[in-house]
């Protein structure tokens, strides 16, 4: 593989610390602290700091074996399990960049990823997704192994043995050493996450361990100071007070990546299921005594809040103080739901990319209008390349300022103008996100530049459309796009799910309802009910499934 990124110091770290963090020297020093902790809950399985920390050494050596060393990628092709997840911590050991990778790939997709990646090994499981992959593993010129959960398909033996890749059996790790011997470590070891794909194929977002700690990881302390060094953070887990945290994300979402580390670090339990299922994730809540709750906006939230419904008087809540979520909209018609149960819940709808980590936190007014506090790490930049001063009208590129990724792999056009260097010296990250400054400093935001609506010669962001509809009392999910129309150019149109036993809404009923909410021009001028918004398994939008809702093709 041809590493065409070298690591380097970001410069303007919002948060000094007296190291260079490594990712596998956090975790380590965390497992020493609290080596008797439940690490993890998977079904019936549990792993102890201790535990996870042998078998991740054991699974390291046998990727070594394999010939993976510091910079190889490896790439996991799996749905959530205690060996993706043992996966992940080893390879970070390894200094070996983990490729998430989207189960519910077709063949393009998977395709571009795997061959993009440059990945030297592939872990597999399921039989389909081992004969997809089949189809391609002579087009990989990198792939030297294959490691698969149970037994190879025959159509991949056979496409391996042509292609000269090695095929091993996953449980093999089981007989290598757990010593800790890899050597020493920098904060300069890359992290890569492949984004979602929502604007085109996925991307590898790459990340120095140092910046990847500082800022998705809130450098160790969500709750608190940044921790400084290695002592600091294991004393902060051993101190921290127990935390269950359930995760309904799959592993090869950032979202679920970011909570991950995030709970490692304070010591924390953390729960995780094969796939997301409302119920079984709402009876962990009351089985575990679950204290937070994180998912992917409402398309996970909606659901979950249903079942918390259904089973109020059979199930115990009481444990729960925190709803977190990241990567899609999160309404307050699905938080009004869940307090329904549980008034003191404390909703956080996380703003961040997998290209800048958690930036801060949503708040969504009367109006729908999404809003986040001021802070010294995110600014509005307007055209000509300055910071807009608060109060001002223009409407601007939100930048994410400070311990941002490294590069887009392989792709130096992309990363040119996504990770720029400021005339300070610092770093920022401008992911097209559009947005104001107010009076007060908190900026709104306004949605994604790319699909910004037109509608005669009106700009419309889907995302505030959206927030309005998702509002209405009978609306469960919602997405907004544009779509040709004479006499509009593009006509703002909604595609939208409905409670169980509500009564279709009308055209004008839906206007009216966001009128209170929106300039005239924003309204939707058609709406289509369908049974269920579709979604990406992470819960992103997906736009391309609704234009073609809506344009009827």
């Amino acid at each position: 593989m041809t590493e065409q990124i070298t690591g380097g110091t970001t410069m303007g770290a919002s948060r000094d610390t007296d190291i260079q963090f490594n990712l596998a020297d956090a975790f380590e020093a965390v497992a020493a602290a609290v080596p008797d902790r439940t690490a993890i809950i998977f079904g019936d399985q549990q792993l102890t700091y201790a535990e996870l920390d042998a078998e991740a050494n054991k699974l390291a050596h046998f990727f070594a074996d394999l010939g993976v060393s510091k910079g190889d990628h490896v790439a996991l092709y799996l749905m959530n399990s205690m060996e993706h997840l043992i996966s992940i911590v080893s390879l970070i050991k390894l200094g070996a960049p983990a490729v998430n990778v989207n189960y519910r790939y077709t063949g393009p997709e998977l395709h571009h990823i795997m061959h993009d990646s440059d990945s030297k090994v592939i872990v597999v499981e399921l039989p389909e997704h081992q004969d997809l992959l089949a189809t391609m593993v002579d087009q990989l010129p990198e792939l030297k192994a294959l490691v698969i959960l149970g037994d190879p398909t025959e159509s991949l033996k056979d496409a391996a043995q042509a292609a000269g890749v090695t095929v091993h059996n996953f449980n093999k790790y089981s007989q290598f050493g757990d010593q800790n011997d890899f050597g020493e470590r920098t904060g300069d070891e890359h992290f890569i996450m492949y984004t979602g794909g929502t604007t085109g194929y996925p991307k590898g977002v790459l990340w120095r361990h140092h910046d990847f700690f500082m800022k998705p990881l809130s450098a160790g302390n969500p709750y608190g100071d940044a921790r400084r060094n290695l002592d600091e953070l294991g004393k902060g887990a051993a101190e921290f007070p127990s935390m269950v945290m359930l995760n309904a994300a799959p592993l090869m979402h950032g979202a679920a990546s970011f909570s991950l580390f995030t709970m490692f670090f304070l010591g924390a339990t953390w729960i995780m299921t094969r796939q997301f299922d409302a119920e079984e994730l709402v009876r962990l809540i009351d089985k575990y005594k679950v204290q937070v709750l994180v998912i992917v906006g409402d398309g996970m939230g909606s659901p979950i809040a249903d079942k918390m419904h259904e089973l109020k008087d059979e199930l115990d809540f009481s444990s729960l103080f925190s709803v977190s979520s990241g990567g899609a909209i999160f309404s307050n018609a699905v938080r009004d739901r869940m307090a329904e149960i549980k008034a003191d819940i404390y909703f956080r709808d996380n703003f961040g990319a997998s290209e800048s980590g958690n930036d801060g936190e949503f708040t969504i007014d009367e109006h729908g209008t999404l809003r986040m506090p001021s802070n010294a790490n995110t600014g509005v930049m307007g055209e000509d390349g300055n910071f807009l001063e608060p109060g001002s009208e223009e409407i601007g590129l939100i930048a994410r300022i400070g311990n941002v990724p490294l590069a887009y792999y392989k792709d130096p056009e992309k990363t040119e103008r996504t990770f720029v260097t400021l005339p300070d010296g610092r770093r920022a990250s401008l992911l097209g996100d559009m947005g104001r400054i107010e009076a007060d400093g908190s900026i709104v935001f306004l949605g994604r530049g790319s699909g910004c609506i037109n509608t005669k010669g009106e700009k419309v962001f889907p995302e505030e459309v959206e927030a309005a509809l998702r509002a209405h009392p009978d609306v469960t999910d919602a997405l907004v796009v544009g779509v040709d129309d004479a006499d509009f150019g593009q006509r703002v149109s909604g595609v939208i799910s409905l409670r169980a036993g509500a009564a279709t809404p009308s055209l004008a009923d839906i206007q009216a309802h966001c009128r209170t909410m929106l300039a005239g021009y924003k309204l939707p001028r058609s709406i289509d009910v369908v049974d269920e918004v579709r979604r990406t398994p992470a819960g992103k939008a997906n736009y391309k499934w609704a234009k073609e809702v809506a344009s009827g093709s």
